[in-house]
């Protein structure tokens, strides 16, 4: 069985996991337990440095505990998945309820394990949450913090969450999907615009200056005669 584990977790090689509890205890455990894993984990010890970090950080696995001082669990889950409804959560809570648990689950968690817990059963419970978000489509592209959400089409650089038109949406995917690289313009133009040559026209100039509008100045940048690139932090 410990064989067939170690299989399991190499099958999802550095999988990023943030665990958010207040008990730095269940922190040194769980995480030490994760990294033998093979997994990359970072903690945070309470739920607004849990958000901040599960907001930036592109994790693939959030394990959240309800209970913590300030900003509670429950708070942390409804807006880290308002934000990014694909986040993959496991709760880890001393609160047993089955209507605590029915809530977690409705409110978008994957999965609710109770304390007191078998680190065996945590593990295998996140190695079924990363087949399953592995096998899943990407909804999301993100590159530091900006991050474009492919299913409402709606970009967020950090001040909040903008609506993007047809072309918009279409030029920013094919830039956030070559981050830091050179993206042409006649690239650009056959991919948003169809267009197998340059028409002569400012088209991607005048969409670049819409989007730098809606996610600021310092998102796209241009690289005089070449094209443009995503800023990348």
């Amino acid at each position: 069985m410990q064989a067939e584990a170690g299989a399991l977790a190499r099958a999802t090689p550095l999988a990023r996991i943030l665990v958010i509890d207040d008990e730095r205890r269940i922190v040194r455990f769980v995480s030490r337990g994760l990294r033998a894993e093979g997994y990359v984990v970072d903690s945070a010890e309470n739920g607004a440095d849990g958000l901040r970090a599960a907001l930036d950080g592109g994790y693939d696995l959030v394990v959240l505990d309800l209970l913590m001082p300030g900003l509670d669990g429950a708070t942390v889950l409804t807006r880290l998945l308002e934000a990014q409804p694909g986040q993959a959560v496991i709760v880890l809570s001393c609160l047993a309820t089955t209507a605590i648990k029915v809530r977690c689950l409705e409110a978008g968690a994957q999965d609710y394990l109770a304390k007191p817990f078998s680190l065996d059963e945590l593990l295998a419970r996140v190695r079924i949450r990363l087949r399953a978000t592995a096998d899943r489509p990407a909804t999301n592209l993100v590159v530091g913090r900006l991050r474009l959400d492919l299913i409402r089409r709606e970009a967020d650089s950090g001040a909040g969450r903008v609506l993007l038109s047809e072309r918009e949406f279409l030029l920013l995917r094919e830039l956030m999907r070559r981050p830091g690289q050179i993206v042409s313009k006649q690239r650009l133009l056959s991919a948003v615009w169809h267009y197998h040559f340059d028409p002569g026209s400012n088209v991607v100039d005048v969409y670049i200056r819409r989007l730098r509008a809606k996610l600021g100045a310092e998102a796209i940048v241009t690289v005089r005669g070449e094209g443009y690139r995503i800023a990348v932090p």
